[in-house]
């Protein structure tokens, strides 16, 4: 029993051993393999480079991100009952419409200057255009309807209580606090975004210039 016992193990490491010469080219071959392979998978991941420094960021991710183009951060619907009236000699005409519109703010990535996204030792930095209007033709003409009319309006007339009802929706919608409502979502998008491509700390703000040009 003891002698077939050692049989058994001096055959084990007979196999294990015995072909040295064998297993030291596969063993050669697979870590070249493995190189090889980790080598044409380095630039296939998304990330950021670090140093003692801080962080850098490639210009692939800064086009990435002002790709995007228009962003929309806030939606507010309206409508808006206008009226005018013209009075005449046997009596007065009236017209009466209501329009609809849906202004949306947000930014246009296009719009970002040289340098918006640096980095600041450890932290990233994202300075973003100013919030605007992104679709000045807001007003829905398929939704406008007369609520009230007498009398014969012309093309013109038309188009003057368009334009009335247009500028009392820019002036009820595009305000101050509707802006500041636009930049924290914008903030928060932007930050997710930025974290989710590896950056760890991010501010972000807004272009004070371009704010100012508008």
């Amino acid at each position: 029993m003891k002698t077939c016992i050692k049989k058994k193990i001096l055959s084990l490491f007979s196999l294990m051993f015995g072909n040295y010469r064998l297993i030291l080219p596969i063993l050669i071959c697979v870590a070249v393999i493995i190189g090889v392979i980790a080598w044409l998978n380095r630039n296939n991941t998304i990330g950021i480079q670090t140093s003692d420094q801080g962080i850098s960021i490639s210009k692939a991710q800064i086009e990435s991100v002002r790709n995007i183009g228009e962003w929309e951060f806030l939606s507010v619907s309206d409508e808006e009952l206008v009226d005018t009236t013209r009075t005449g000699f046997f009596g007065d005409d009236h017209l009466v419409r209501i329009y609809f519109g849906t202004l949306r703010l947000g930014i246009d990535m296009r719009d970002t200057r040289e340098g918006w996204l640096s980095a600041d030792n450890d932290t990233v930095v994202a300075i973003l255009p100013a919030i605007k209007l992104l679709d000045e033709n807001f007003i829905d003409e398929t939704r406008t309807r007369s609520f009230f009319e007498v009398g014969k309006w012309s093309p013109a007339d038309h188009e003057a209580l368009y334009k009335k009802a247009y500028t009392k929706m820019r002036q009820r919608c595009v305000t101050p606090a509707n802006i500041r409502s636009a930049e924290r979502n914008a903030a928060d998008q932007i930050d997710n975004l930025l974290r989710s491509m590896g950056f760890e700390n991010v501010k972000v703000r807004f272009d004070d210039t371009q704010t100012q040009d508008q």
